[in-house]
């Protein structure tokens, strides 16, 4: 028996989204796929609520420490996500969430005054320090709006810890593009101002022959200036203290190394398989978090409602992936893994 996973995401509704930013697998105005999707009659796809109950019940001996609703499409536009906040109450589970910044439907104020009791980190996207970046990068936000609600929600954040209650993460997350790599230390420094935890970010997936200028791995002077970058960020972190003194912490802010194949190093290591799972609208169960039509190249492992999320965990088929992953194609390559240590 493995050990049940420490953290499970809930592709809950990834059609629905009120952006379109262009590295998107969903939503770029490059991606024909919901146009395609509405052509041909097809509903939006929305998770049944009773997946999530189910799987939760399964585990409920050993629950997961966190919960991560939809990272494709804006989960906060989920018509059950009041329930996750219930089920995340019940069982004791912290919610992770990944949201654009633009707090659809209710605003940043009602939706961090549910959030923020339960959550362990708020990701919000942002890829731009200035209006023509962030607003070219993520088509239909604007950047005002997403700094006013970042603040408001790191000021209740601020009230509710100091008062004795739960204290949340903020992270800004990002995509390292060609197009956004000059702001990226002024991204870092703003996150410093604001009292923010965490820079994250992500290389490119390039779904699309239009973003391939944007992938910084593509060539050897792309790969210097991003480890220039990477160099320039540290030292920023270093002398640019938050309000409390701590410092910014950054992740994926590694240096890389030119590589025509783009094969990672073979010592790193995957941070998902035989620790996360990953479950699909439709109740698939799923061992990571590349991009649909990639992950499905590993493996097909059925569906949690019939299977049973334990017995595809515990399953032969997934644990040779787990032993075996290196081998994989999309694992030689995967933007997600990370050196040793």
């Amino acid at each position: 028996m493995n050990a049940p996973p420490w953290r499970i995401t809930f592709d809950t509704n990834p059609d629905d989204c009120n952006l379109k930013c262009v590295m998107c697998e969903e939503h770029s105005p490059h991606s024909h796929r919901q146009s395609e999707r509405i052509a041909c009659g097809h509903n939006a796809r929305r998770m049944n609520i009773q997946v999530l109950e189910q799987v939760l019940d399964e585990l409920k001996d050993s629950p997961p420490s966190e919960l991560i609703p939809s990272t494709m499409g804006e989960p906060l536009l989920y018509e059950h996500f009041d329930r996750i906040l219930e089920l995340c109450q019940s069982y004791k589970i912290r919610l992770n969430l990944t949201t654009n910044g633009t707090f659809p439907r209710r605003g940043a104020r009602a939706w961090a005054a549910s959030i923020l009791p339960i959550a362990s980190d708020v990701k919000i996207s942002f890829n731009g320090i200035t209006t023509e970046i962030q607003e070219s990068v993520m088509r239909n936000s604007h950047l005002a709006t997403v700094l006013g609600n970042i603040r408001i929600f790191i000021a209740m954040r601020d009230d509710l810890a100091q008062s004795g209650g739960n204290y949340c993460s903020i992270t800004l997350q990002l995509t390292f593009l060609e197009q956004n790599l000059v702001e990226i230390p002024e991204i870092i420094r703003l996150a410093a101002t604001l009292n923010v935890d965490r820079v994250k970010g992500h290389h490119l997936w390039v779904h699309f022959p239009e973003m391939r200028d944007q992938d910084l791995r593509r060539s050897p002077d792309s790969v210097a200036r991003w480890n220039k970058t990477v160099a320039e960020c540290h030292s920023i972190v270093a002398h640019n203290p938050r309000p409390n003194g701590v410092a910014v912490k950054l992740e994926h802010f590694i240096p890389l190394q030119f590589n025509q194949q783009q094969n990672v190093a073979v010592e790193s290591e995957c941070p998902f398989l035989g620790r996360e799972a990953w479950i699909n609208h439709a109740g698939r169960f799923d061992p990571c978090c590349a991009p649909d039509g990639l992950r499905k190249t590993l493996g097909s492992f059925g569906e949690v409602q019939q299977t049973g999320f334990l017995s595809i965990w515990n399953g032969g088929q997934y644990g040779k992936l787990v032993t075996e992953y290196k081998n994989q194609d999309l694992c030689k390559n995967c933007l997600m893994r990370k050196p040793k240590g």
